[in-house]
């Protein structure tokens, strides 16, 4: 059984999904893992709510008035002491640093609301909206040092309806992250289990 770790800043639907997906997993598809940390940098996100509704322990770490160092060894110390295997983030709104992403290489992914390599980094939605694209969708990656520039590991797309709103294909953007997202996590966190047990 593998052990995942969740970070967020926000509203946490995303990680909701990867909870529900892990706990109720049917047997005969797959190994049982377990989400054992909710760690969110703002101390107001409702992902904090979701986790104690969740029953999953809950870890406010801010970045504000510090060092992105100090923030990253508070948030290293807490994933080290919940044995946390593999880390998902779920709109964390930081840019983890080489060193952080370097002593978990390859054991952090993240969902990003566009079909990468375009439209990186923040309100990617909004500014390809905005460009009049007519494309949109979600890419699933593993984190490196860039900014969404991380092997991809799954990807969805579809085209807007003429007249849709931003608010439309956003939910429609969450859905697909509710359902690939879990999906690809399940994926790794089974890969882990099966190197570590290997002889």
């Amino acid at each position: 059984m593998a052990r995942l770790a969740v970070l967020a800043s926000g509203n946490g639907s995303n990680f909701q999904a990867l909870v529900e997906a892990v706990r109720e997993r049917p047997e005969e598809e797959g190994p049982r893992h377990e989400c054992v940390l909710l760690i969110h940098d703002r101390k107001a996100a409702f992902a904090a709510e979701r986790a104690s509704l969740l029953g999953i322990p809950r870890r406010h770490i801010s970045y504000f008035g510090r060092a992105v160092f100090e923030a990253e060894a508070e948030i290293e110390a807490a994933l080290d002491e919940a044995a946390a295997d593999f880390v998902a983030l779920a709109g964390f709104m930081r840019i983890l640093s080489p060193p952080f992403v370097a002593s978990r290489r390859g054991r952090i992914m993240n969902v990003h609301p566009s079909l990468l390599p375009e439209w990186p980094g923040a309100h990617s939605i909004q500014r390809a909206y905005e460009a009049g694209a007519r494309e949109f969708g979600v890419t699933v990656h593993i984190v490196d040092e860039g900014m969404d520039t991380g092997p991809r590991v799954d990807r969805c797309s579809f085209e807007a309806h003429p007249g849709e709103t931003i608010y439309e294909i956003e939910m429609r953007i969450h859905a697909i992250e509710h359902r690939i997202y879990p999906r690809a996590v399940l994926g790794m966190l089974d890969a882990f289990d099966e190197e570590r047990v290997m002889p």
